[in-house]
């Protein structure tokens, strides 16, 4: 083993211990045993009865404790699109449900599909498999998903009749997902976070107005000025229902949200600090009130320009996309706010020890406070299944340097 001190850009970041103060908001008597639990067995633990409490324990998941700032011995990791077509089990799965409503609407398919990576790489979270326009009909917007198009919306919203299709959030329609939230955690026996998520309201807004898929953005971006008050009602009431979709997902079991703001960065800055900023920031502060112990992540696809806006959310993780240098995001960002990614997708393509080194650079510019270790976007088609197997591999042979936790950590290091 040998010790790497951080390079000029990271070091000089002064990267002191969080201030975040959140705890997890359901925690699990299972007792579990960071971070060798489940390095070397390949089996499945024998799953126990355990019971959900709103506190915190020593027994809190890793990526919990990253998440919230306080001190973990190295960083803890996991994929965006972690289960997916990348894995062959899951290709052969599909050719027997090549539904994709069917896979993310039904309790068993699901829970099946978010093992499989589980079983496969043991990340540090597991992350339901669903889709963030999955609640839709539950709110009076329903939806298809076909082969070529991808999701379409028949009847978009874009007049105040419109308007009128939308109720209440019906969580009883989305039974599936808090069905499927509780098996992973028994599953899972505390050896890792369940996470769950949802879309932001100005991405779900999207996909409501533009009828589906858009590289453009025009309708609704149009709407911004000539029909403000529409688009504000339309804003509010997907604010309301994804706030209490999420509490439902922690009332199920996640230990951990994340908010996928993926059409955010579509928006020019101001546009972003107008349209989207305000109803992400009123979810925080609802379930806040309701989960005060839960963290929460907000992801942005082209989120460069946007980090500090993003801090200002009040969420508990910000997630940089891979075009963000990971050092720069950093001190940004403060030492304040826990940081997730961004290791660049592609990279998984290259040899192992190009992926190797770029782990140890992303980590060691984030420091060994408050990083969760992801892509910078999701796990890309094709991607070779080596690679993700060799990406988790890594992570768990890393140490943190324990000496550089208890400090302003000016010359932090990395034990590899």
């Amino acid at each position: 083993m040998s010790f790497f001190s951080l390079a000029s850009a990271c070091s000089s970041l002064g990267v002191k211990s969080s201030s975040l103060t959140l705890q997890l908001g359901c925690d699990f008597t299972e007792n579990n045993n960071f971070p060798g639990a489940f390095v070397s067995s390949p089996r499945r633990a024998k799953i126990k009865r355990f019971s959900i409490a709103c506190s915190s324990s020593t027994a809190d998941p890793l990526l919990v404790k990253a998440a919230r700032g306080d001190p973990v011995n190295r960083p803890p990791a996991w994929m965006m699109r972690q289960a997916g077509r990348y894995m062959a089990v899951y290709r052969k799965l599909a050719e027997k449900h090549p539904s994709f409503r069917e896979r993310s609407e039904t309790t068993d398919l699901i829970v099946e599909i978010s093992l499989q990576p589980w079983k496969a790489f043991r990340p540090d979270g597991v992350i339901i498999f669903s889709d963030i326009l999955t609640p839709l009909p539950a709110f009076g917007v329903p939806f298809d998903i076909e082969e070529v198009r991808g999701p379409v919306i028949q009847s978009p919203i874009r007049s105040e009749n419109g308007l009128k299709a939308l109720h209440p959030i019906d969580l009883e329609k989305l039974h599936f997902v808090g069905e499927s939230l509780k098996i992973l955690c028994q599953e899972v026996g505390g050896h890792a976070a369940v996470l769950g998520f949802v879309g932001a309201p100005w991405t779900i807004a999207t996909y409501i107005v533009e009828g589906g898929t858009t590289r453009t953005y025009t309708t609704i971006k149009s709407m911004c000025h000539t029909a403000a008050n529409l688009l504000r009602a339309l804003l509010s009431h997907l604010t309301k229902a994804i706030s209490e979709y999420i509490i439902y997902q922690v009332e199920s079991g996640a230990h951990c949200i994340q908010i996928f703001d993926s059409w955010g960065g579509q928006l020019p800055p101001d546009m972003w600090e107008q349209w989207s900023k305000p109803y992400i920031t009123e979810i925080v502060s609802v379930v806040r009130s309701k989960c005060p112990k839960t963290p929460l992540v907000l992801y942005i696809n082209g989120n460069g320009g946007l980090l500090e806006r993003m801090k200002g959310t009040g969420v508990d993780v910000i997630g940089l996309d891979w075009t963000v240098d990971m050092a720069d995001g950093r001190k940004r960002l403060g030492s304040d706010i826990s940081v997730q990614g961004n290791v660049d997708p592609a990279s998984l393509f290259s040899p192992l020890p190009a992926v190797t080194e770029e782990i140890q650079r992303v980590v060691k510019c984030a420091g060994p406070r408050g990083h969760i270790l992801n892509l910078g976007h999701g796990v890309l088609v094709g991607t070779p299944e080596e690679a993700v197997a060799h990406f988790f591999e890594v992570t768990k042979s890393l140490k943190y340097d324990s000496s550089s936790q208890n400090h302003a950590m000016e010359e932090s290091k990395l034990l590899v």
